[in-house]
Order: C-alpha cells, then structure tokens, then sequence
C-alpha cells in the first residue's frame, strides 16, 4: 500500500478480532515507527508492548487507579474498566522522553513521539491491520506509567490497539478539509 493510500484509508477501529499478532510483525511495526524524525536525533519514544496476560494485569491497574479516585463506583464500573485492555491483542504504550539536552523543547520529543504513533499505526494499517490510539485518564496516571515502567511526570501520550480487523465493517469517515483551518502567507498577502 502506498503512503498517501495509506494516510486517506486508515481509520481508528475500536473492535478487533482477539488473535495475537506475531512478534515479528510487532518487530516491524516499531521499526516503522522509529524512522519518525526528531529533533537533534534523540530518540525520545518509549515504547511497551503490552501483550497475553500482561494485559490483565494493566487492567488490574487501570482499575485500581479508579477505585482510588472514585471509591464509591460499582463494581461494574470497576469490571469495565479492568477489560479495557483486553479489547485488543496488542497493546502498545507510547512514553515520552524530557529533553536532558538543554537545546530540546519537551513539545519537540512529544510531538516526535507523536510522529513516531502515526507511522506505526500507518505500518498497522498497510498490512491490513486495524488500531486505535487511545489515551483517557489512565494515561495521566502515576500508577500506570510506574506499571509501564515509565517515570511519574513522564508523558504517556498513547495506548495503541492493534488486531486484525473482524467482519464488521467500518465505514470510512470523510474528514474535513484543511481549508478552514489554513492560512496562507505568500508574496500576494496584502497586494490588492
């Protein structure tokens, strides 16, 4: 699949069918991912693949995490929040990176990191399979990214979804265009 294919078919597929996805595939996914560009070449992606029963115990986490900030939720709530990593058979976490490097912006390693999530999902997407980006809460948490093994006021800014696609259809979204959201600023810019 060529790029540009690629960028106008992805979507985010949020049902997935439960067969794991081989590890060289995941191998050549994160390759993908890391020929992101960023800044004075400091790599500042973080990447934890979250697989088997792995997720299970993310779960147990993301439900903690809930507990201690709502005690008084049900149980159900608590139920569906420990499934949630479960809706996939790859789950991959995306840190950040600080600049330790006094020349690098944090905003620079987030949004490298961020490139680094769309070429992985593209890759994703042009072996035919699907993925979501999430993030939520549990993305802010200190918990989660102790459990991931990322530092507290490191940023989390991804938990990826990956399986192959089931049998429901997921129509394509015709995304706006970029028109009301440009300006442009050339040599024509206030000459009447």
């Amino acid at each position: 699949m060529e790029v540009v294919q690629a960028i106008f078919t992805r979507r985010s597929v949020p049902v997935v069918k439960p067969d794991p996805i081989p590890h060289d595939v995941v191998e050549f996914l994160l390759a993908c991912a890391v020929q992101a560009p960023n800044h004075h070449h400091v790599r500042p992606w973080r990447f934890v693949v979250i697989q088997g029963t792995a997720r299970e115990r993310l779960g147990d986490i993301f439900a903690e995490v809930m507990h201690d900030q709502f005690p008084e939720l049900p149980e159900a709530a608590l139920i569906k929040e420990r499934s949630k990593p479960l809706r996939a058979p790859l789950l991959i976490a995306v840190g950040v990176d600080l600049p330790e490097d006094p020349r690098v912006l944090e905003l620079e390693n987030i949004c490298a990191a961020a490139a680094a999530t769309q070429n992985l999902l593209l890759a994703a997407h042009s072996l035919g399979l699907a993925g979501m980006w999430r993030t939520g809460k549990p993305a802010l948490s200190p918990q989660v990214k102790t459990f991931l093994g990322l530092k507290p006021e490191q940023p989390l800014i991804a938990f990826l979804y990956i399986g192959y696609p089931t049998d429901k259809g997921y129509q394509s979204i015709d995304r706006p265009s970029a028109h009301d959201r440009t300006v442009w600023l050339d040599d024509h810019i206030g000459k009447g």
